[in-house]
């Protein structure tokens, strides 16, 4: 996503990027950058909560506006959780789930070796498939 806002920027369009991986975007050097301290995957706030998400593009908007010099990052308010015991939990696997793991692996791959001999497979992109759609607008991911 960095180097597409770079990309538009070089263009003449202005973009703000919204993350939660800090040290990446800033080495990416982006213009500008609202960065929220959550978990990979949530940098427009947590799930179901409308008015977070709001306030979150509200000062990426905010951002766009007011920003008078590159490379500018605006740490937003929020927490994950008070205690920030998340980082501890974060993409930690239990070794009591390795075989339920192993089992949905399993059959993801199964899942995509059939879709590639059915001729459905375009990419893949971790869960995506491609079912071919005719007529306009080609095909989706489901």
């Amino acid at each position: 996503m960095s180097l597409v806002a770079r990309h538009l920027e070089a263009n003449g369009i202005a973009t703000v990027i919204l993350g939660a991986a800090r040290d990446v975007v800033e080495q990416c050097g982006v213009p500008r950058f609202v960065f929220t301290d959550f978990p990979l995957g949530n940098p427009c706030g947590k799930p179901w909560d409308a008015a977070m998400q709001r306030e979150i593009v509200r000062i990426g908007l905010e951002l766009l506006e007011s920003a008078r010099r590159p490379r500018t990052t605006v740490q937003t308010p929020f927490v994950w959780s008070e205690d920030n015991s998340w980082r501890d939990n974060y993409m930690r696997i239990d070794s009591d789930k390795l075989d339920e793991l192993r089992a949905l692996g399993e059959e993801r791959r199964l899942a995509r070796e059939r879709a590639k001999a059915e001729g459905r497979l375009r990419g893949w992109t971790g869960s995506e498939v491609y079912t071919p759609r005719t007529g306009a607008g080609g095909g989706r991911a489901s």
